[in-house]
């Protein structure tokens, strides 16, 4: 079958036909993954009982590649599978792999698989012969493709086994943060490393490329900051007023309110009671001067008029009483001043006119990206209310992440607000950052970054989004305000990465593989050390030591002795006597199986009505409280912490054992017999 291979694409996969593991760098909309597809069937073709596994980094990654890409290509010849965290087959991984040539699936199905010692689940990386890694520039760190690479690391330092060749693809490996060339070239070394491979772009076919994929006309929407803003004011007087009933120590310790640094301040204040109680009410303050900077007065007193009317049947003490008082008091002024016009968000009408020239003469169709989930449905609102914009026939849908919260979007609604903006029933996506890489949407002739802080990689794959003829990029920003200076420094470092890049590739082979080595093996050393200290870590605390609080209201409600690993991933508590701490809600829906257990209900604090989590039901058989670790303070012989994940709690969650914790739980029941 032809391909269609643009010359640039067939200069860039040469390393990989020759077998090489190689890394493709081209920019978005280049066909990376077209390219990827031809050395993919020529690796077929030509290797010894070959088996390819192309990884992404995202679920809604799987079906697009598999549809859009490897099946049209290579199903006539070849059994392709593809698995995400959706497919019951995932459940079978080990036997699946041996069935398939080629299988397409999440980077985190591959290293469950790895680890998991179950026959029909376990695979090795000698089953494969090529591996494809999907936006490969996030093998780094802590990343679950820096895991299974690090794994293929250490087995080519041992000489163990047959690996696969590697070939991943990026649209850029960024600098690393770093903004001296020297450090850019390490940071790109490091990625080489990691991915134990060259860096490949084209050399001979640049014009080609830039032609194909054409760089948008960048603008700067700049507006004058508000000359008045009686709105934020008060909301400010009313969390000075916050600041000043509590301890003056630590009120003097809280950054510039009306920042994302202010949030961070206030998110990890958790003793004692009443300054923990403060820090809450302030961190939803905080929220509506963010959500006032950037879209409508309107959306940030809506955020805090439902946070209140939710918190008023259950006040726990005084300080609870204090804070209601606070707002029902400035309710109806903090409303007034919402509603008056003449102290509107300046950014909206800067953004309106923006999105006026370039919809109003032509078939258009654009992104505008915002931070937050909540921005983006602030924003949806303010287009389907305004009428200049609705008489350009702007048409919005909104793309979030995936998730079961509020604002979250199931993989389903994604794929139905794609389909729907490919097919022109909707001209203008309002999204998160999710948009920005990999997914397959159509060309777009306008690009705009509303109140974004990102690094050069998303800014890169943001204005990537604007490929069709005469397309504009637009930064919608304030008058000195740091997403000016972002993006400026972005601009910068996504030069400075082509240096970088330039710099390695003009590296003899044998000094590049010298530094190459150098690297791996300083990394496994770094990796066996981490190990070692985070199984320290996970010892430091006997279970029954470590109690947990809600985060809502800092009730105890149980101990690290009652929760239990189930597939090592859902943390449930065994103890019978937790029932009386939640009352249950809604049923969760997840659109997918899993083997063993399916969701429940939402559960909530009885106490304060802070969300949990939900139940989950096991083997048809028990239903089991499964917890967030974010709606938890843990409280320890050392104090107080928060942990963002559960693998950051400092004790050991034992696994769940069917028969031995239901004999715990069911006392009466001789299961054991």
């Amino acid at each position: 079958m032809d391909f269609g291979l643009r010359p640039y694409q067939e200069e860039v996969v040469q390393a990989a036909l020759r077998g090489e593991n190689s890394i493709i760098w081209l920019p978005t909309g280049g066909g990376k993954t077209r390219a990827a597809v031809y050395v993919t069937q020529n690796h077929l073709e030509t290797t010894a009982n070959a088996k390819v596994i192309v990884l992404v980094n995202k679920v809604h990654l799987v079906d697009q590649h598999f549809a859009k890409e490897f099946k049209p290509y290579l199903e006539r010849r070849y059994k392709i599978t593809a698995i995400s965290g959706d497919s019951n087959e995932k459940d079978f991984f080990g036997r699946l792999v041996k069935a398939s040539d080629l299988v397409i699936c999440t980077a985190q199905i591959l290293e469950n698989a790895l680890i998991n010692t179950e026959e029909e689940k376990h695979v090795e990386l000698t089953d494969f012969t090529l591996l494809v890694i999907d936006e490969c520039h996030h093998t780094q760190k802590e990343s679950v493709y820096n895991k299974i690479m690090g794994r293929y690391v250490e087995k080519k330092l041992r000489k163990e086994g047959n690996l696969p060749q590697i070939l991943g693809l990026t649209a850029s490996p960024g600098t690393g943060g770093n903004r001296k060339l020297d450090k850019a070239v390490e940071h790109v070394l490091q990625i080489c490393a990691n991915l134990d491979s060259v860096i490949v772009s084209t050399k001979n076919f640049t014009p080609v490329l830039q032609k194909v994929v054409p760089r948008p006309k960048k603008q700067y929407d700049i507006v004058e900051r508000r000359a008045l803003d009686p709105f934020g004011d008060h909301l400010k007087s009313m969390m000075s007023m916050i600041h000043e009933f509590m301890p003056s120590t630590v009120s003097r310790s809280l950054r510039e309110m009306g920042t994302q640094e202010y949030e961070a301040d206030v998110l990890y204040i958790l003793n004692p009671l009443l300054i923990a109680q403060c820090a809450l009410h302030l961190r939803q303050y905080n929220d509506a001067l963010l959500i006032n900077d950037t879209v409508r007065m309107v959306d940030a007193f809506r955020g805090l008029d439902e946070f209140y009317s939710s918190k008023k049947t259950k006040l726990l003490d005084g300080t609870d009483i204090f804070l209601q008082g606070l707002f029902d008091e400035n309710r109806m002024e903090l409303k007034l001043l919402a509603m008056n016009a003449c102290y509107e968000n300046p950014k909206l009408a800067r953004l309106q006119r923006t999105l006026l020239d370039e919809f109003s003469d032509k078939k258009s169709r654009g992104i505008l990206f915002s931070k937050t989930r909540r921005g983006t449905h602030c924003l949806h609102d303010w287009v389907n209310s305004n009428p200049a914009l609705l008489k350009v026939n702007i048409r919005a849908g909104i793309l979030t992440g995936g998730g079961t919260g509020a604002n979250h979007m199931t993989q389903n609604e994604q794929k139905e607000t794609i389909k729907r903006f490919r097919t022109g029933i909707l001209n203008l996506l309002i999204s998160t950052s999710v948009a920005e890489e990999g997914l397959d949407i159509p060309e777009c002739n306008l690009v705009v970054r509303y109140g974004l802080l990102t690094n050069e990689i998303a800014q890169q794959q943001a204005s990537g989004r604007a490929r069709a003829l005469n397309s504009v990029y637009s930064v919608v920003a304030e008058e000195g305000g740091r997403e000016i200076r972002r993006e400026l420094t972005n601009e910068y470092l996504e030069s400075l990465t082509a240096k970088a890049i330039e710099q390695v590739q003009q590296m003899s082979p044998r000094e590049f593989r010298h530094k190459i080595s150098e690297l791996q093996q300083i990394a496994v050393l770094i990796r066996i050390q981490g190990e070692r200290k985070k199984d320290e870590r996970k010892q430091r605390y006997n279970p029954a030591q470590a109690q947990f609080q809600c985060r809502g209201c800092f009730l105890p409600v149980c101990s690290g002795e009652d929760l239990r690993k189930i597939e090592n991933t859902h943390h449930v508590n065994i103890n019978p006597e937790f029932v009386r701490h939640y009352r249950t809600g809604g049923q969760v829906f997840v659109g997918r199986n899993f083997e063993d257990w399916e969701p429940g209900r939402v559960i909530n604090c009885n106490k304060c009505g802070k969300d949990w989590g939900m139940e989950i039901r096991y083997r048809n058989v028990v239903i089991l409280p499964c917890l967030k670790i974010k709606s938890f303070s843990l409280k320890t012989p050392e104090g107080k912490s928060t942990p963002k994940q559960w693998k950051d709690v400092e004790f050991q969650v034992k696994e769940f054992v069917f028969l031995e914790d239901m004999s715990s739980r069911f006392p009466d029941l001789n299961l054991n017999d």
